[in-house]
């Protein structure tokens, strides 16, 4: 990283999980000037009254998810780079963020130290991605493994199925994702037929070989440590 110090926007729901991050990038001493957004929507205003050479981005978050808001920031901000810090190790969200426009993707079980490495380089133009996750990513495009049925699943219905895996009403998801229960309801439906299951004990089955599952635990490296007493 340069002299100057480096202005970086944290994006991501859970406040535990900012403070964590904070803690982490402050403690490498160079003077980050850190801003944190809570949803895509304030991120987005935060980059129109200020330029940042980084964007860390969660990919769960409530409203608008975080592929989206990757669009949406290499669109209207294409200078900004993009880190994606997420609790999904599979490959398939990596290459969707890899597809949408991040540089970088880490997975928030990463040790701190991968997480300062992937920034520098990211930061310095480089990609990034976790060496076990890299390895199925290119085992995948290469052919040397099977593509999952899930792939062809659009963004928001692999969103919703995280959400059923969960074991989340209908009405849970359509609130967590701001969608109607109908709209919810189709995109399960078309979830069904994609992967060619029968029903939803299927679906719930299929979820869980394949790891999906939604983001209800924090990782220990990312919490808050306590204070300096």
């Amino acid at each position: 990283m340069n002299s100057t110090p480096m202005q970086l926007l944290l994006v991501d729901d859970h406040t535990i999980v900012r403070e964590g991050l904070k803690r982490i990038l402050e403690a490498t001493g160079e003077g980050l000037r850190i801003v944190e957004a809570s949803t895509g929507f304030q991120a987005l205003e935060c980059l129109r009254l200020q330029p940042f050479e980084l964007a860390i981005v969660d990919l769960s978050m409530p409203g608008m998810n975080g592929l989206d808001l990757i669009r949406r920031i290499k669109a209207d901000h294409p200078r900004v780079k993009i880190l994606v810090l997420s609790m999904h190790a599979e490959e398939q969200y990596a290459l969707r963020s890899f597809k949408a426009g991040a540089n970088g993707y880490v997975t928030k079980d990463s040790a701190a130290e991968e997480l300062v490495r992937a920034v520098h380089k990211v930061v310095g133009g480089g990609a990034y991605v976790t060496a076990s996750l890299a390895e199925r990513v290119v085992q995948q495009l290469s052919g040397d493994v099977g593509v999952p049925r899930h792939a062809q699943l659009s963004d928001r219905e692999l969103e919703v199925l995280r959400h059923i895996v969960a074991g989340e009403r209908m009405t849970d998801i359509a609130d967590a994702l701001h969608l109607s229960v109908k709209t919810v309801s189709t995109h399960k439906t078309r979830i069904l037929d994609k992967l060619q299951l029968p029903n939803m004990a299927a679906l719930i089955r299929y979820g869980l070989e394949n790891g999906f599952a939604a983001d209800d635990s924090l990782p220990m490296d990312l919490q808050a440590p306590p204070g300096d007493d």
